[in-house]
């Protein structure tokens, strides 16, 4: 218990002096924020090929050892994030069960099985779609699953499926946030939610904590997916925290870099710098110096250049664009921007994990003052899905 509430507070204490290099939204900065407290650090990013930034990317250790002239707690960031691969038994798994599961999130949802320990409890399988992680469950565990999912179509679809594999799975429709769901929650079950957005998995470790649910494994995703506007500590070591978290700071785990094709690196070239050339554009016809976000853009749009995309914009956001207006500048100030944003992000990398894993410290901390056994590791390689961290937690006495 001792080494996660104190790892907690080592990575909360490194996040919270740090803040000025992750905590803040590079989108609507019109100029690097360091120019001025790290010049040196600016002008080494300034320096920086498209292919220079591309390997830093994806390589973190290259990147601790770029940035530590400038940001001392680099390596101990990256060693407190670090988190180790979990335990996995081999499994037989019966054929056909993967019938209508994509491949990749099949081979998701059999390292978190593999992961998880035989309690030999009944299951459940909460915000369970179409029953896809119930299924193996129920086929490799021999115990009943109760999948909860709120959409109708997915319930009947789901129960469709369970029958004709003759699987022991019974569907519950309904709300995982209503209070109705509590009586679905049993003392004496495993209950497992695989990539449930933000509050909905956080909803999950509230409610089998009130009812005393014998076992609990959550791999978390979306941490940006919550009700309210700021993010709510749940352990009483991050209440005690100074980092207070807005939905944008919630999206940075989740940006995760993403090698891509030419076509869809281009695209994506083309919209974000056409979104600040617009933006640039805006504050200078409004004489308002705030970013404006616009809606999401039909991709055909882009193709038909910057002048298009502005006026599509203006008309969206009610914004009268002048004549004569000097489409060609304001595009070549998007392009600038992005190029700024880029090396911002590079910085912000280095945080992505350790600000992940604070989250989930929170959660792990919380069972554990609620008188859970909390174990925490990786179920499956980043290749997988990024979103790989599994906790699991044993009510202790059960």
């Amino acid at each position: 218990m001792a080494g996660y509430a104190q790892q907690f507070r080592q990575l909360d204490d490194v996040l919270s002096r740090n803040k000025a290099f992750w905590q803040f939204m590079p989108f609507a900065e019109k100029d690097s924020v360091w120019l001025q407290t790290h010049p040196e650090m600016c002008a080494w990013l300034n320096s920086l090929t498209e292919q220079q930034l591309e390997e830093l990317n994806a390589d973190s250790d290259q990147l601790v050892a770029a940035l530590s002239s400038w940001i001392p707690d680099a390596a101990v960031l990256h060693q407190l994030s670090r988190c180790q691969p979990l335990a996995s038994m081999d499994i037989d798994v019966p054929y056909g069960l993967n019938t209508g599961i994509p491949g990749r999130k099949w081979t998701q949802i059999n390292a978190f099985n593999a992961a998880l320990p035989r309690l030999q409890l009944p299951w459940l399988e909460w915000c369970a779609g179409k029953g896809h992680l119930g299924r193996i469950l129920a086929a490799t565990h021999d115990m009943p699953v109760t999948s909860l999912e709120w959409q109708q179509q997915l319930c009947v679809d789901g129960e469709a499926s369970a029958k004709q594999l003759k699987l022991p799975i019974h569907f519950v429709q309904a709300d995982a946030f209503d209070e109705s769901s509590d009586t679905h929650i049993q003392s004496k079950q495993h209950a497992v939610a695989l990539h449930a957005c933000g509050d909905l998995h956080v909803s999950l470790l509230q409610r089998v904590v009130e009812r005393q649910g014998a076992a609990v494994s959550v791999s978390p995703c979306c941490y940006h997916l919550i009700r309210s506007e700021i993010y709510q500590p749940l352990s009483h070591a991050a209440k005690q925290s100074t980092i207070s978290l807005n939905k944008h700071d919630l999206r940075l785990p989740l940006q995760e870099t993403v090698t891509a094709g030419k076509r869809v690196r281009r695209q994506r070239f083309l919209e974000v710098s056409f979104r600040l050339g617009f933006d640039s554009l805006q504050r200078h016809l409004l004489n308002n110096d705030e970013y404006l976000p616009v809606p999401n853009v039909h991709k055909a749009l882009l193709n038909e250049g910057f002048a298009a995309f502005c006026l599509w914009a203006a008309k969206k956001k009610n914004i009268e664009l002048r004549p004569n207006i000097d489409f060609e500048y304001w595009q070549q100030e998007g392009e600038r921007r992005h190029g700024i944003i880029e090396r911002m992000e590079l910085v912000r990398q280095l945080f992505r994990r350790p600000l992940e894993i604070w989250l989930v410290l929170d959660r792990v901390c919380y069972l554990e003052q609620s008188n859970y056994d909390v174990s925490l590791g990786t179920f499956c390689d980043k290749p997988v899905t990024p979103r790989n961290i599994l906790i699991h937690a044993e009510r202790k006495g059960s």
